[in-house]
């Protein structure tokens, strides 16, 4: 068992290193595309191979998609969550963009009680609270250079938490190949539609080119390597447990911020580094409660 455990967490931590890894490789397009064409790229093919691999190890039966109402909403939060973060990361540095996202497993807490009736307990709203506290502390210095657009990495959070909401519907339904298919092949179109319509809004960052070939490469190796980290993570999961592996996503930070300073030359100040040790003791503390809570058996 503690084996088990142990290969679980070292699954999760490289899953979680190697999303870090991506998120690296999209700040170095920063300038050279369109965020929303980065998005749509990297889920396209990302889609295609995915389902290539899906028909070749289920067959054409795993196309059929279950709950289809919930798929779409999981595409949809999916696309929201990626323009979101790739639009962040190309104007705030990359640690604190990663450390405001962390405030979304309080808003799926709350989110779940606002749409699935689930009781709004008190270590949520506590939590909630706490990170709250910590994006105005991160957002205090970033809000004054970047204006609003600092506010977009708390829509990436908010994109997972729905992600999060819609996995519970379609949870069981397929394999995690199929399910992982869906997201991808969903999320295509809605991110084609951002891209298009961006692209047509007169804003310059927005703006839809045929880019240089490496940006291409970069969008097919950030495919390749969210997916390998998605099975990862999943390993992970099946073998220590949602709960368990969950306190790992903190390694994108710190890989975030270590990036930052060696290749983007972001040196992060003493108050950002504040509000995400704020943000991330609010994750850990709501993670706490309900390690506690499943131990005792209490509701």
């Amino acid at each position: 068992m503690r084996r088990a455990e142990t290969t679980g967490l070292l699954y999760a931590l490289a899953g979680f290193a190697t999303l870090s890894f991506g998120d690296v490789v999209v700040k170095t397009m920063s300038g050279q595309w369109a965020p929303t064409a980065i998005a749509m790229t990297r889920y396209v093919l990302g889609a295609m191979g995915l389902g290539a691999v899906l028909l070749w190890r289920e067959g054409p039966r795993a196309f059929i998609m279950p709950v289809p109402g919930a798929q779409v909403l999981r595409g949809a939060a999916v696309a929201l969550a990626t323009v979101g973060f790739f639009s962040a990361i190309f104007v705030l540095p990359l640690a604190t963009a990663t450390s405001i996202t962390f405030t979304s497993p309080m808003l799926t807490a709350l989110l779940a009680a606002l749409l699935l009736g689930e009781p709004a307990r008190r270590e949520t709203v506590i939590a909630s609270i706490i990170a709250f506290i910590g994006v105005l502390v991160v957002l205090r210095p970033n809000f004054l250079t970047a204006g609003w657009a600092a506010l977009l990495p708390l829509l990436s959070a908010l994109g997972m938490s729905v992600l999060m909401i819609g996995n519970r519907f379609v949870a069981g339904k397929g394999s995690a190949l199929a399910m992982q298919f869906f997201v991808a092949a969903i999320a295509s179109p809605f991110l084609v539609l951002a891209a298009t319509g961006l692209h047509f809004s007169g804003i310059e960052r927005f703006a839809v080119h045929w880019p240089h070939w490496s940006v291409l490469a970069r969008c097919a190796l950030v495919a390749c390597s969210a997916t390998c980290a998605h099975w990862l993570i999943f390993m992970g999961t099946t073998r220590a447990g949602a709960a368990t592996v969950a306190p790992m996503t903190y390694v994108q930070l710190l890989i975030a911020t270590l990036a930052g300073w060696l290749l983007f030359d972001n040196h992060p100040d003493a108050i950002s580094l504040l509000g995400a040790a704020i943000i991330i003791g609010a994750g850990l503390y709501l993670w706490r409660a309900g390690r506690v809570r499943e131990v005792t058996g209490t509701d």
